[in-house]
């Protein structure tokens, strides 16, 4: 958490400078909150519900998992003075390695969602990717920032809502590229 704060200020930091040296030799430097962005478009959006549904699955069977173990453990609590020494042993330790299975579980499904969240994204960044591309290109910018490396960006330089709807109109990839002349 605390490495994530300080890239960002690392960032905000060479963002300041690089805008400030830029302006000066008449770059013209854009932003765009490319998260957001993301959030809003039609791909975003989709993506955001088949991941919601494979975490509320994925969170139905681990809540089923540890309301079984917690029953288990008030059994375990309400038997303990009637039970033997061994017999105890044998049922705690039970518990124990059902425990570790239901945290394996929750792990398995941390990294599962996290491949999932890569299998979406990667195709939709290299999308956006190019979308920002184009909308720089079409309202000059010769640098475009992300908005979290920036702790202020004028709204004449914010280029988000014309990523959206670029994007949301099928403007992504190389769609408006200049063809290349013919030989």
């Amino acid at each position: 958490m605390k490495r994530n704060r300080l890239s960002a200020i690392f960032l905000a930091v060479a963002a300041f400078f690089m805008v400030t040296a830029s302006s000066a030799e008449g770059t013209k430097v854009g932003a765009v909150d490319l998260q957001g962005a993301l959030l809003q478009t039609s791909d975003g959006m989709s993506a955001q519900a088949t991941m919601k549904r494979y975490m509320d699955r994925s969170q139905s069977d681990l809540d089923r998992r540890q309301k079984s173990l917690k029953s288990e453990e008030e059994s375990l609590r309400r038997q303990m003075q009637f039970l033997s020494r061994a017999a105890f042993q044998k049922r705690y330790e039970h518990y124990q390695q059902r425990m570790v299975k239901a945290q394996t579980k929750y792990i398995e499904y941390n990294k599962r969602l996290q491949k999932k969240q890569a299998e979406f994204m990667q195709p939709m960044m290299k999308k956006m990717f190019g979308v920002v591309r184009r909308a720089a290109t079409r309202r000059g910018f010769d640098i475009v920032i992300d908005r979290q490396a920036a702790p202020y960006v004028r709204a004449d330089l914010d280029l988000t809502d014309l990523v959206v709807q670029m994007y949301n109109g099928g403007g992504g990839g190389d769609a408006d590229a200049p063809a290349p002349a013919p030989n």
